[in-house]
């Protein structure tokens, strides 16, 4: 066996008091992915970072020792000086983060980018960087490579932005390359494709991958043996198959129950009688946009139409640019539709009077992605669950508000005493119970889910549909669900709806759209879902 590319011993990481990372020990090599998995908070970042010399947190004292060696000369990276930390960085290590997003450059082409590192560490002339571009954005599978040097990170999707990222870790062919949660915002299809990418490229390259996540059924796919942590420190360590088939601690077999599989059981099913709450026919929504050539025509959401019925959950799926939120933003009233109609219980929801607008809006709850973005972070939770009882008026009194609250957090699983906390007190589960509670206040009648689970760990999003599933029961709540796994809509769903670019692909029960998908793409979908078992 060759020797390690990174070989960490003994590392520890204090903040303060706290030590965060305690005594982590781990080392991968070249040709090999090593999969390093746990919930939020349990160390995965903080350990690869400060084993990469990265860490820069205010107060943070790091001990041990972590050994770069690959091909070049063994550098400790621990206590290393920042000018030899700058010479690693880019070059020996590339770095491949969670939100592409915020790590990209919005003003600097995806050319410049690229070449910004080779410039760094190896000085090629300009000729030979935009060759070198060019050679990586076909490596990483970028459609027509020549025109998108000249691109811009808003010109591009998720995925294709996640490309761009893996060229620009793999521009000065580094010995390692950290993968931090590189597929965690991304479709099923699009994270299968990530995925696929990175093993071939490693394969390509030779390079030794360190792949950050908090689900197991990302790290069974890429990692050939696998860390799991868990408060700081490493509970297992072992080939990837023995983590699947031989699970040593309860930790990590609470992970691997905790993944959303096909095959799932889904909710109990409701009456066949049952009345049908919201009726769509014809939707159609358009978004004039701007181009470099002139001006043109979004079609977000094309002839759309389903219905669902009081007590049930309509899973609504597909990948990114769908249209999925563009049907929820319609419904709720954020987005003019061009056509269709919409009706709730009967009453228009498209053409309602300004005066009755309020009153139909109570009807219809939202529950967003990102709860830390949804929820105001200069309000305690009380205040913000509580707000829209003020403002439709339906709390009596500050006490009769402040019962309502206790009342609806105790509903969805959180302590009273959580009224005062502020969302970044929070884990991300408990501030995505706090946005539920907020959207059950008014008691609508439709509930839209839109991905409020798509950026949880596994067990907590599997805490959190529990939850959902409790309240449908309670409550007899009716779902509209979100989302791009269709593991997690199987587990939700009466009735499934399939979209893609705008328009409905399939729309059936959704035992028979398991059993027997009709079309391609729904079987792309599901093939994209990793499985129970890593595929050896």
């Amino acid at each position: 066996m060759n020797a390690p590319v990174l070989e960490v011993a003994d590392l520890r990481v204090r903040v303060g008091r706290r030590e965060i990372v305690r005594g982590v020990s781990l080392a991968v090599r070249r040709e090999q992915i090593l999969g390093i998995v746990g919930e939020s908070g349990s160390g995965k970042s903080m350990t690869v970072l400060a084993a990469t010399g990265l860490l820069d947190a205010p107060g943070a004292v790091v001990s041990g020792s972590s050994v770069l060696a690959g091909q070049g000369d063994s550098i400790e990276l621990v206590g290393a000086t920042p000018r030899t930390l700058r010479s690693v960085h880019g070059g020996r290590i590339g770095f491949v983060f969670q939100d592409p997003g915020t790590s990209l450059n919005p003003l600097l082409t995806l050319e410049r980018q690229i070449t910004e590192s080779l410039e760094a560490h190896r000085h090629p002339t300009r000729r030979e960087a935009r060759s070198r571009a060019l050679e990586l954005l076909e490596a990483v599978g970028l459609p027509t490579p020549e025109n998108r040097l000249g691109s811009y990170p808003h010109q591009l999707s998720g995925g294709q932005r996640q490309r761009v990222m893996i060229a620009i870790a793999l521009a000065c062919a580094p010995e390692l390359l950290v993968a931090d949660e590189p597929t965690t915002s991304l479709d099923v299809t699009t994270q299968a494709q990530i995925v696929d990418l990175v093993r071939n490229l490693q394969r390509d390259f030779g390079t030794a991958v360190v792949w950050i996540s908090h689900d197991l059924g990302v790290i069974g796919q890429v990692a050939d043996d696998v860390t799991v942590l868990h408060d700081g420190e490493a509970v297992e360590q072992a080939p990837v198959l023995d983590v699947f088939d031989r699970p040593q601690q309860d930790y990590t077999r609470r992970l691997l129950e905790a993944r959303p599989l096909i095959g799932s059981t889904g909710p109990a099913p409701v009456a066949d009688d049952a009345a049908v709450l919201l009726d769509v026919w014809g939707l159609d929504v358009r978004f004039p946009v701007t181009t470099p050539v002139g001006r043109s025509t979004v079609h977000a959401v094309q002839d759309l139409s389903f219905q669902i019925r009081r007590g049930s959950t309509l899973g609504l799926v597909g990948e990114s640019g769908s249209g999925k939120s563009t049907v929820a933003a319609a419904l709720t009233g954020l987005v003019r539709p061009d056509a269709g109609r919409v009706t709730l219980d009967g009453a228009d929801v498209l053409g309602v009077r300004r005066r009755d607008e309020k009153a139909l809006r109570r009807r219809i709850g939202l529950v967003l992605q990102d709860p830390f973005a949804s929820l105001n972070p200069r309000m305690p939770v009380g205040t913000s669950v509580g707000e829209p009882l003020v403002v439709h008026g339906l709390a009596d009194g500050k006490a009769g508000r402040r019962a309502r609250v206790d009342e609806l957090l105790d509903l969805v699983g959180l302590p009273t005493a959580f009224a005062t906390r502020y969302p970044h007190e929070l884990s991300g589960g408990q501030r995505q119970r706090v946005s539920i509670a907020r959207a059950l206040a008014l008691e609508p009648d439709l509930l839209i889910l839109d991905e409020s689970t798509a950026s949880l760990d596994v067990s907590v999003q599997a805490k959190v549909l529990e939850l959902l599933a409790d309240l449908q029961r309670r409550l007899a709540l009716t779902f509209l669900f979100i989302g791009h796994d269709l593991a997690v809509i199987q587990q939700v769903s009466h009735d499934v709806l399939v979209m893609r670019a705008g328009s409905a692909v399939e729309y059936r029960p959704a035992a028979e759209l398991f059993a027997a998908p009709r079309d391609e793409y729904t079987r792309a979908l599901l093939d994209a879902v990793p499985p129970a078992r890593p595929r050896v």
